[in-house]
């Protein structure tokens, strides 16, 4: 399981990777290609319930570890999980709902997730620097996974927390002109 958790996590990363750069190539060049706009288009009206897939994955993967792989989470590990369980509830009625509203609640809660996730992260792989006592039953510092060489249980929530804030803010792309056209149906008519 680990090695599918693994992979799913490296298409995750590469897919944020191109957004990200593709967000910076818009804004260094002023506009999108075409192709760009015509993926971000036809991807917007899924991005609600792929950001729901996302986070129950994410829950069902850390259930899975705990539960039956027997891993024990660490301090850190709760915290993250407390930032990424709610959403798989409340991401499933927003997509619903497609309620993208949902993104001014969820992208603060997921930016402070990924960064415990980050420090997580740094903590497992630099452990000589941590300053703070673990605890011995369940150290923060225990890696547990360690896939494709870079892949661990810290970076896969990373992972979950970057893409669910890659789709939630392409949701709102999909709702802004619907909407504006129906509050101003007379700017919908000028071509």
């Amino acid at each position: 399981m680990s090695l599918f958790f693994a992979l799913l996590i490296a298409i995750g990363d590469l897919l944020v990777i191109a957004v990200v750069v593709l967000a910076c190539a818009h804004k260094l060049r002023g506009r999108s290609p075409d192709w760009v706009l015509q993926l971000r288009d036809a991807l917007a009206p899924i991005a609600l319930p792929l950001a729901w897939l996302v986070a129950l994955g994410a829950t069902l993967g850390s259930l899975y570890y705990s539960e039956v792989a027997n891993f024990t989470p660490c301090e850190l590990c709760w915290y993250q999980r407390i930032a990424m369980y709610p959403w798989a509830l409340i991401l499933a009625v927003a997509a619903y709902r497609r309620d993208t509203s949902i993104k001014v609640y969820a992208i603060p809660v997921v930016i402070i997730g990924g960064s415990i996730s980050i420090y997580h992260y740094l903590e497992q792989r630099f452990p000589d620097t941590v300053s703070s006592s673990c605890d011995p039953v369940a150290p923060c510092t225990a890696v547990y996974v360690w896939k494709l060489n870079y892949v661990s249980i810290p970076m896969m929530a990373l992972t979950c927390f970057a893409v669910i804030a890659a789709l939630l803010v392409l949701a709102r792309c999909q709702t802004e002109a619907p909407r504006r056209e129906a509050e101003h149906p007379e700017e919908a008519m000028v071509p």
